[in-house]
């Protein structure tokens, strides 16, 4: 099983790019964001390899970090994602990005990717939650946040401050990400109010 290449950077299709190794060129599927962030033909390049084999054909997906190869794995895991959809959302979306979508409850962000419809984005922040590792790069004040406030379980300074932020226009995501900031810098107990004021902030930086 190939879990690494390192070569020479032949060719690229529209897909995919061509990797000589040591005079063998392996033909490996990546993301959009990938192929635009290898280097040109010519240069020397590393991918992980996640090895597919089937019956009639064996294919290699390539990514620039493991964490990258780790997001494909666990975007299959959900019922309707397969390669091309999960290669598709690391396409818009890198690592630590759709970290934070999945953690904040970011539908839209996932539905951005081609294929990738409204229940099918619903599906995949709800039953990523539930696997820990994506949280590995998402700030835990937030991934709580979110969740208190999606079940409305969050204290009601804290829901009537990210409601606020809401109402004036910014994205429910963008209104958690700024109260979990405001909470990191705000007195313990601080209310409405005083949150708000402190996400706005956040928010114009």
């Amino acid at each position: 099983m190939i879990g690494k290449l390192k070569g020479i950077v032949d060719s690229y299709g529209e897909d995919f790019v061509i990797l000589d190794v040591q005079g063998v060129g392996y033909v490996v599927h990546c993301s959009s964001r990938t192929l635009q962030n290898l280097a040109p033909a010519g240069e020397a390049a590393t991918l992980s390899i996640e090895t597919y084999v089937r019956e009639d054909m064996i294919r290699l997906y390539g990514f620039r970090s493991d964490s990258e190869r780790e997001w494909f794995r666990l975007l299959q895991t959900i019922q309707g994602v397969g390669a091309k959809v999960a290669l598709a959302i690391l396409s818009v979306l890198e690592p630590g990005a759709l970290a934070t979508a999945v953690a904040s409850g970011d539908k839209a962000a996932i539905a951005r990717a081609p294929g990738v419809g409204a229940k099918l984005a619903a599906r995949i922040v709800a039953e990523m939650k539930d696997k820990a590792p994506v949280f590995g790069a998402v700030d835990p004040v937030l991934a709580q946040l979110s969740g208190a406030v999606e079940d409305r379980s969050a204290p009601p300074a804290i829901a009537d401050a990210v409601s606020a932020l809401v109402n004036l226009g910014y994205a429910p995501p963008q209104a958690s990400a700024a109260i979990a900031a405001a909470l990191r810098a705000a007195p313990e107990g601080a209310e409405a109010p005083a949150l708000i004021r402190l996400g706005l902030r956040e928010l114009a930086r």
